[in-house]
């Protein structure tokens, strides 16, 4: 397997920004969220960040999306790091198999989260970070991707987070009923108000991409030297990226990349390559599934020109 200062990362990004041309407008936007239903198909960005600090980017890799979903991650870690193992009573580590907005599972596994990439798992993320006042919470996160990608210049797309808040029916269903299930301790609004920002995160590829470069070097910031989380809890975010980073698809993502990563229907997908670099790719039209159609393509093609997939 090529190790990564044995790769030209340039020359190898700008040959699966060449080879995705031919796919551009694949897939389908998320209109069901207004504010992104308006986003152009044919844009596709790619950023890798290495652990040696190098960065390669090509196409829309600065064109600012909604990283929606992919923010579960960091959530995540912030989580862990405020309960710990206790986190687990609350939401599981298992495969959903089911769309990412199943209200019927959840009746069916009496309120628990299957695993908390999920939206009824993040939700109970969500409610485990808010501390009274939402608007310190969504300060807290943001704050946090801002010291992560080490650009102060992230921010939150309002229009994105209110059009959410106007259409989340669903996620409003899924609050309440954890909450009937005594899994939810804050209220339904506050917990929605934090989620709803939360998706509406607003990043680029180079952004995403140095942001995520600490789940690849056992949760230490390779650039700063600075931990993020423990090696433990970095091994287990990656772990639930990989089987469940995708919803209903993440079989197929482990078989087609083998990577560890995490879509969100803005179009972006951010990817792991342990010890080696975080790739974030982003084109806004999604499979069926709800993933990324070219990103998911382009990981396919980057893995297969490095030698990156874990298997």
């Amino acid at each position: 397997m090529p190790m990564t200062d044995a790769l030209d990362l340039d020359e190898i990004v700008t040959r699966v920004h060449a080879d995705m041309a031919a796919h551009l407008g694949r897939g389908k936007v998320a209109d069901y969220i207004p504010a992104l239903g308006r986003i152009d198909p044919r844009q596709f960005g790619i950023a890798v960040a290495a652990c040696d600090g190098r960065m390669a980017v090509a196409g829309d890799a600065t064109t600012l999306f909604s990283i929606q979903s992919i923010s579960k991650v960091f959530t995540l870690a912030l989580a862990l790091e405020k309960v710990g193992a206790a986190l687990w009573k609350r939401v599981g580590r298992e495969p959903s198999g089911s769309r990412f907005n199943s209200i019927v599972q959840l009746e069916h596994e009496n309120g628990v989260p299957r695993n908390p990439l999920i939206n009824a798992g993040a939700l109970v993320i969500t409610d485990t970070l808010l501390d009274g006042d939402p608007g310190q919470t969504i300060e807290q996160i943001a704050g946090f991707l801002r010291r992560l990608a080490d650009d102060a210049s992230v921010s939150i797309d309002e229009e994105v987070a209110t059009s959410e808040a106007d259409t989340g029916y669903r996620n409003a269903s899924l609050a309440n009923f954890l909450r009937a299930n005594d899994n939810l301790r804050g209220a339904v609004a506050d917990v929605l108000a934090v989620y709803f920002h939360q998706c509406a995160l607003r990043m680029n590829c180079r952004q995403l991409a140095r942001a995520g470069l600490f789940l690849a070097n056992h949760g230490v910031d390779p650039l700063t030297g600075g931990r993020v989380t423990t090696a433990d809890r970095a091994r287990h975010i990656n772990a639930l990226m990989m089987t469940c980073g995708h919803y209903d698809a993440s079989g197929d993502f482990a078989f087609r990349v083998g990577l560890p990563g995490k879509s969100g229907v803005g179009g972006g997908i951010l990817a792991i390559a342990p010890g080696r670099a975080a790739i974030a790719v982003w084109s806004p039209g999604l499979n069926p599934a709800g993933n990324s159609e070219v990103g998911v393509l382009a990981l396919e093609r980057l893995v297969s020109l490095t030698g990156w997939s874990i298997f």
